[in-house]
Formats: structure tokens, C-alpha cells, sequence
């Protein structure tokens, strides 16, 4: 059957949902080399948007179909031990996955019932985890000094601190969780005495062996591939022109506001989670802290320089933003799934 793949083209359609609707992306490639690109947007998942699918997935008997997981329950853990887990999350109810003999990426298991039903008619081959579209996307500066790492979405906001490729600490957030965190954060703050640091610990995974093999959800089976993304040695360096890597000069600050499709409001919101989050990260015993100088964004909404001028002025934080096309990214993953 493998000599056969050689006749065909290999078609990747990508759907990302937002709060317009879903956004659906199609690759197609032959011998590894992209021939065509279309993308169109739908409402719902209606006729019109199975149509558009099957339109370029008849062509091939080899086509793939991915989804960004959107569920409301899932986070990442610092370990792939798992008689290390339960320290950091319960996963009893989860389906989890090790990425790359590191961390731990989690999802509820009734929250993937309910995208299994969501997208019965479409069929799904990959689900992939927020985190490890987040730790692929920012390959490139992992492996530097501890650094809070964003993915921004019109919902949810995926929270990861890495040190030299190790993930430290994890949190999905959702937006709409900002009133009640309001009042819990104002309450943690009038009773803080002061935050002691500890700049000189960090995590040593010497002596520990981690688990090849993690407990995978066999009911599951006819919903397709929950893949292990542990490969991240393939992944092309961003260009210069998708990349902003230097602080902000005035000529940059110009193309965020061009750029900017969300409200100071809606930022303020995601910042004040993320300030939130990292408090925690800062507070909690359980998690190897160390103190964070940089943010890497990775904006997928169209933030506005708000977002950049909270994290300067409130938390003195480096910000450094790249705009992420999602359904790229899932492309990238699926294609690095089956070495394309």
C-alpha cells in the first residue's frame, strides 16, 4: 500500500473554529511539495461546508483532517511521570499524551465525546493540543532562558512558562472566567504579604526516566488519532517577515495597530487572566519557579498595543508577538505527523 501513496496527492484540510464560525483550510500536496491552497469560511457545519470538503477530499484516498482541540478542560503538566501526574491535575477523566519525553498535555475525555459528535459528519483524523501547537510554533526560543510563551484565542488563551525546552508550568484559560477571577484576585492580593523567589532552583529530571508509553483512550477508537506531537526537529525557522523579534520601534507598534482586530477591553481581560495565572505559578509550591523577563505571544485574534503596554507597565515584561495563523499550524503538525 505504501508504493501506491507515490500516485496520489495528499490532501490536509485544517478546521478552526472561532467565534465567527469555523475556518477551513486545504493543502494539497504532491511528493511533499504544496500544488494548491483554498480556504473558506462557514457558520456552522452545514451542507455547504461538506461540500466544500469533499470537493478536494474525493480527489485522494489520502487526505487528513484536523481540528485545534477547543475543549474547555485541558492544560499541560511538568512531567511525563505518571506516578507524577496526579500531584500537579487529577487525569483520571482525561486522555493525556507525553510530548517529547518532557511534559505532559491533558483533555477531557467527555469534552472529546462532545467534538467527536460536533464533527460526526466531517470525520476527524488529528486533534491537536493548544500547548503543542504553542511549543511548536515557538521552537526556536524554548530552548532559552524561562520565558511565559501565549496562545491567543477569540476564547481561550493557552498560558505555558518553558526553560531550556522544559515545560515549568501550564494553564487554559478561558475569557469568559474574567469576572469571577476578578474578585478571587483581588482578595489573594490584599491577603499577600510579599513573594519570596527561589532565582536559583530549577527542575532536575537527572535520574528520572520518563515514560515511553502513556495510557491511551481506547473507546475512542473509531474518533481517530489523539496524536503524540513529540517530534519537533523538522520544523522550519520563521522568516523574517512572519517573525517580529525585536522590541517594538515605533514602526512596529504602527503594524499591531494596523493589524489590531480586538478590543482594549478584550485585552485587558486576557491580560488580567494571564497576571492571574502567573501569580499562581509564582505562589504554588508544586511548580519550580523562576522569575520571567520575556513573553512570547503567539496572536491569533489581532491584539491591540494595549496587550503589549500592560505586560511593559504592570509586569515589566519583554513582549515580543508573532501572528499565528492556526490552521497553518495545524497543517504543520499533521504534516510532521506523517513525515510530509
Amino acid at each position: 500500500m505504501k508504493f501506491l501513496e507515490a500516485f496520489y496527492s495528499k490532501v490536509f484540510v485544517n478546521i478552526v473554529a472561532n467565534k465567527e464560525g469555523l475556518d477551513v483550510s486545504v493543502e494539497v500536496y504532491a511528493k511533499k511539495v504544496q500544488v494548491s491552497g483554498y480556504e473558506k469560511s462557514f457558520s456552522e457545519i452545514d451542507e455547504s461546508m461538506l461540500d466544500f470538503i469533499e470537493s478536494y477530499t474525493s480527489e485522494s484516498p489520502y487526505y487528513y483532517i484536523s481540528v485545534l482541540d477547543s475543549s474547555s478542560t485541558q492544560g499541560a503538566i511538568p512531567t511525563c511521570l505518571k506516578n507524577r501526574l496526579s500531584y500537579y491535575q487529577d487525569v483520571s477523566d482525561c486522555e493525556y499524551k507525553c510530548h517529547d519525553s518532557k511534559w505532559t498535555y491533558y483533555t477531557s475525555k467527555t469534552n472529546l465525546y462532545d467534538m467527536e459528535k460536533k464533527y460526526k459528519r466531517v470525520g476527524i483524523d488529528f486533534i491537536f493540543s493548544p500547548f503543542s501547537v504553542l511549543a511548536h510554533f515557538f521552537k526556536d526560543k524554548l530552548e532559552g532562558q524561562t520565558s511565559l510563551y501565549l496562545l491567543i484565542e477569540d476564547y481561550y488563551i493557552s498560558v505555558g512558562v518553558f526553560a531550556d525546552m522544559q515545560l515549568l508550568y501550564a494553564e487554559h484559560l478561558n475569557i469568559s472566567d474574567y469576572r469571577e477571577n476578578e474578585e478571587l484576585y483581588i482578595v489573594n492580593d490584599e491577603q499577600d504579604d510579599g513573594l519570596e523567589l527561589e532565582l536559583d532552583d530549577s527542575i532536575d529530571l537527572e535520574g528520572i526516566n520518563a515514560i515511553d508509553d502513556m495510557d491511551s483512550l481506547d473507546s475512542l477508537d473509531d474518533f481517530g488519532d489523539i496524536e503524540d506531537l513529540d517530534s519537533l526537529e523538522d520544523i522550519d525557522e520563521f522568516s523574517d517577515t512572519q517573525d517580529i523579534e525585536e522590541e517594538f520601534n515605533q514602526e512596529q507598534e504602527e503594524e499591531l495597530v494596523m493589524n489590531a482586530h480586538s478590543s482594549s477591553s478584550d485585552d485587558y481581560k486576557r491580560f488580567f487572566l494571564i497576571q492571574n495565572s502567573i501569580n499562581a505559578f509564582y505562589k504554588d509550591d508544586k511548580y519550580e519557579s523562576e522569575f520571567i523577563d520575556n513573553v512570547y505571544v503567539a496572536d491569533a485574534v489581532g491584539v491591540s498595543l494595549d496587550m503589549k503596554r500592560y505586560f511593559e507597565e504592570e509586569m515589566f515584561m519583554n513582549v515580543y508577538i508573532r501572528r499565528i495563523v492556526l490552521g497553518d499550524a495545524l497543517l504543520e503538525l499533521a504534516k510532521e505527523e506523517l513525515s510530509v
